[in-house]
């Protein structure tokens, strides 16, 4: 039987006037009939008709029959299979750039495809399986390892391209498996890099090496390795609490980090502060020349809540990005900026720093 070679296409004539279009890409088949469209499984296990016919029904029963489930499959309390959303991942959040994070693990932000290897397969965020060759993960354990696939920095398109092909491609030769933590490894993250590190000593695993993790000494050092890491054309940094546990979801023992920016904004009123800071500023209200309005709630010592700059003051502040409404995100004070003149156009209301709580 014929069959379509990896990036090619070829027709075939349906029941309709224009003949449907037989593709293959990275081993998925696919056509453009609606049979195939509005199958609700996984793309690569899809089949109609038409590819049957094509490349014959031992060949796509092959393809299609013999492949697992995008999805690991667990049991809910009712005792019934049910698809899970993905594997137990610890996610990271934003820093502040406020919090001291002197003495925590910290390593470049890789810009790759995040991947957990649960012992037989690799799994995507979201649960789907990365069809890596035998000799690739030769070598790996059958306890879970929590890593990227990942090729070179400014890769990110070429990485995706290779990993999420489903013919388990000689092209994987390019990519390796870099492992920053053991989610089934003993408690505290030292235990488990410990593990990591005892693992990869024995050499077994040619594709996979443990990712390097390095304490922050302080906030002038993490700045610096930022700079640094930026300058290789890096994407940033990950920073790991001490003795912190691995915990599936979202938390603040995982800290991303990415490029800083300075800019400066115009005093426009205050918020009070609440808790340790009642009686006190809790949060500058800013506003930027363009004329959007936000707050500035981190990075001031206890002495400049107490005496935060006047209304019309022109402040520095450092944030790591916009938001899709313009809004600086993660927004840390630096300071009052003495030199620049508060521009006419700001409007900044009349009222007295005295007035402010």
């Amino acid at each position: 039987m014929p069959d379509i070679q990896d990036g090619e296409t070829t027709e075939m004539q349906g029941s309709g006037a224009k003949p449907y279009v037989l593709r293959n890409i990275g081993g998925v088949y696919s056509c453009s009939c609606p049979a195939w469209r509005n199958q609700s499984i996984a793309i690569e296990q899809r089949t109609c008709k038409h590819l049957r016919k094509y490349r014959g029904d031992a060949a796509e029963e092959a393809r299609t029959g013999g492949a697992l489930p995008q999805r690991p499959v667990q049991a809910n309390k009712n005792g019934e299979d049910r698809e899970d959303s993905g594997p137990p991942l610890l996610l990271a959040e934003s820093w502040d750039n406020a919090a001291d994070l002197s003495g925590w693990w910290m390593s470049e932000k890789l810009d790759g495809v995040r991947a957990y290897w649960n012992g037989t397969e690799f799994l995507s965020r979201q649960g789907n399986i990365y069809h890596a060759p035998g000799w690739f993960v030769d070598g790996l354990p059958s306890s879970p390892l929590d890593g990227e696939l990942w090729i070179d920095r400014k890769k990110f398109q070429r990485t995706v391209s290779i990993v999420r092909r489903q013919d388990k491609s000689d092209l994987w030769n390019e990519v390796r498996f870099l492992v920053f933590d053991a989610p089934a490894a003993p408690s505290g993250f030292e235990d488990r890099l410990a593990f990591l590190k005892e693992m990869f000593a024995a050499g077994t695993a040619k594709f996979a090496a443990r990712h390097p993790q390095e304490r922050c000494r302080s906030l002038d050092a993490l700045r610096a390795e930022l700079t640094r890491i930026e300058s290789l054309g890096g994407e940033g940094l990950m920073l790991r609490q001490p003795g912190s546990k691995y915990i599936a979801g979202r938390s603040s023992t995982l800290l991303k980090v990415k490029t800083f920016h300075d800019a400066e904004a115009v005093v426009v009123g205050y918020q009070a502060g609440a808790g340790r800071h009642k009686g006190r500023l809790g949060a500058l209200l800013v506003r930027l020349p363009d004329g959007t309005n936000f707050a500035i709630g981190t990075g001031f010592s206890d002495r400049e809540r107490e005496n935060p700059p006047a209304l019309g003051a022109t402040v520095t502040f450092r944030y790591q990005e916009l938001s899709d409404m313009g809004v600086p995100r993660f927004p840390s004070w630096v300071g009052i900026r003495h030199d620049v003149a508060v521009r006419d156009s700001m409007q900044v209301p009349e009222k007295k720093p005295t007035e402010k709580f």
